[in-house]
C-alpha cells in the first residue's frame, strides 16, 4: 500500500461481524465440518454460549451478509468435492499480517463484543492458547497500534477492574452505548460440557445439510 494513502477497515454490519466471527471460531474448534454450509453457519451465529448478545438469525439473514462479506473480501465460497452443496471459509486470517493470538483476540471481539484482557484469556483457549495475561495485553497492543487500527482500548468505568477493547470494523465506536457490567471471574479453561455442546450443534446442523442434500439427489 502506497504510504501517501489513507486505508480505512471495511465497515462491516451486526450481521456480517456475527457471521465472521463464527467462521473463524468453527475454522478452529471444529475443523472436521470445516469449511461449513449455510446450516451450519446459521447454526454457530445463534448459538446461546460463547455470544453476546445472542440472535436468532434465519438463514436468509446469514446467506445476505455472507454474500456482502465475499464481495468485501472476507469469505470465500466454495463446492466440496463431489458435492453440490455450497460453502464457505473466511479469509480474515490471511487478509491481515497479524499473530493467531490476534486472529483469537479478534474472533472473541467479533462474538462477544467488548470485553477486557482477562476475558480474552479465560476464553480463548480452544481458539489459541496465550501464555500468559501479559501476553494477552502484549497481543492487544499490537493489534490497538496495527498500521491502521484494529482495536480499541475503551476508558474503564467506575469498579471496573480491567478496560474493555472494541474491535473497529464496526465503524466509529460511540462508547455511551456499552453498559457497565462488572469483570465475569476468570477461568482457566472453557467449560468442558459448554464446548461440548458447540460442537454437537455444528456437527448436527452439518449432518443435517448433507442428509438434505442426499434427499434432492435421491428425488432427482
Amino acid at each position: 500500500m502506497n504510504s501517501e494513502e489513507k486505508f480505512e477497515l471495511p465497515v462491516l454490519t451486526f450481521e456480517e461481524v456475527r457471521v465472521l466471527g463464527a467462521l473463524i471460531e468453527k475454522s478452529k474448534t471444529t475443523p472436521d465440518y470445516y469449511p461449513m454450509t449455510l446450516n451450519g453457519v446459521t447454526t454457530a451465529c445463534n448459538q446461546k454460549s460463547s455470544r453476546n448478545p445472542v440472535v436468532e438469525f434465519d438463514e436468509e439473514t446469514v446467506l445476505i451478509a455472507l454474500d456482502s462479506l465475499k464481495r468485501k473480501g472476507f469469505v470465500s465460497q466454495i463446492f466440496g468435492a463431489g458435492s453440490r452443496t455450497k460453502k464457505y471459509e473466511q479469509n480474515f486470517s490471511k487478509m491481515f499480517d497479524i499473530s493467531k493470538g490476534g486472529v483469537a483476540a479478534m474472533c472473541l471481539l467479533f462474538l462477544r463484543g467488548p470485553i477486557t484482557p482477562g476475558e480474552i484469556n479465560s476464553n480463548a483457549g480452544r481458539l489459541h492458547q496465550f501464555q500468559s495475561l501479559a501476553s494477552v495485553q502484549e497481543t492487544l497492543a499490537q493489534l490497538a497500534g496495527y498500521e491502521f487500527p484494529l482495536v480499541k482500548e475503551l476508558p474503564k468505568r467506575p469498579g471496573q477492574k480491567e478496560a474493555r477493547f472494541a474491535h473497529l470494523f464496526s465503524g466509529a465506536i460511540d462508547e455511551t452505548e456499552f453498559e457497565f457490567t462488572p469483570d465475569e471471574p476468570a477461568r482457566k479453561t472453557v467449560n468442558h460440557l459448554e464446548a461440548r455442546i458447540e460442537t454437537l450443534e455444528t456437527e448436527l446442523a452439518e449432518v443435517k445439510s448433507k442428509l438434505d442434500e442426499l434427499i434432492r439427489e435421491l428425488k432427482g
